[in-house]
């Protein structure tokens, strides 16, 4: 019994660390603490308008959300009532390694190394769907936990999924790729209309869970506000962002409306 409290405690305390090393690392890309925002570093290939899948600036206010929900999480699983909860058990250290991994993401950007910085959002993405999966495989025990846990995790989920689009894109540009013979506004379209499939696998498999659909969604917007009102310009990928979030969204209604 010991071994198991000590071990349950463990969790909880890395769990808490890995949030603070988030929260810093956020800290850090934001150029807060005197550094270079992440839209500005590694010679601008992640800004707005660096290329046709970037999402115009106001879109990375979404990461505060999540930010905040993360934080909300980390504090809540530290809970006596949670410690030995079978539920947290299974999600606490994936979610600690989605953690450690932005934190990863962050420096490699920072530090201007844009081709590690894709191996790196690729795992981070892998890790945050194996998370979103094991958050279905038991339901939360009430409003807070369905906020805090299964919430964050769909809004982190969905957002990376845009993220890691733009940064795949951002560093075949920054490395030369011009598209071959196919135009680039095809690439382009190819890229949102992958990215809305996934949010419809996600609507499907997460039995219309909402937040994966509201934070892709978000990101696929302002990719659109991005090429309909600024360079790039490109009227097709805005308006396949466009074509794409409804898709997602309606998708993930109908599929709610229908299991509830």
């Amino acid at each position: 019994m010991e071994d198991a409290v000590a071990r349950d405690v463990v969790r909880q305390v890395i769990v808490l660390v890995s949030a603070v090393i988030a929260v810093v690392g956020s800290f850090i890309g934001s150029g807060a603490a005197g550094g270079t925002p992440i839209q500005d570093a590694a010679g601008g290939a992640l800004a707005a308008d660096a290329t046709t899948i970037a999402p115009a600036g106001p879109a990375f206010s979404i990461w505060s959300v999540i930010y905040v929900g993360l934080i909300a999480y980390a504090i809540w699983q530290l809970l006596p009532r949670q410690r030995s909860d079978p539920r947290q058990r299974v999600l606490g250290y994936p979610i600690a390694v989605t953690l450690v991994l932005n934190a990863a993401w962050i420096l490699s950007i920072q530090f201007g190394f844009l081709a590690l910085s894709v191996p790196i959002i690729v795992v981070l993405l892998a890790a945050l769907i194996w998370t979103f999966f094991l958050t279905l495989r038991t339901r939360p025990k009430g409003v807070v936990e369905a906020a805090v846990a299964d919430g964050t995790v769909g809004l982190y989920l969905g957002w990376v999924c845009v993220a890691t689009a733009a940064n795949i894109t951002a560093y075949l540009v920054a490395a030369g790729f011009a598209g071959g013979s196919i135009p680039r506004d095809v690439w382009s379209v190819v890229i949102v209309a992958v990215a809305g499939a996934v949010g419809v696998l996600l609507a499907l498999r997460g039995r219309g869970r909402l937040a994966p659909a509201a934070s892709l969604g978000w990101g696929l917007a302002w990719v659109a506000v991005a090429r309909l009102g600024g360079e790039p310009f490109s009227v097709a990928t805005g308006i396949a962002a466009i074509a794409a979030v409804i898709i997602v969204v309606v998708t993930t209604i109908s599929i709610r409306v229908r299991v509830s």
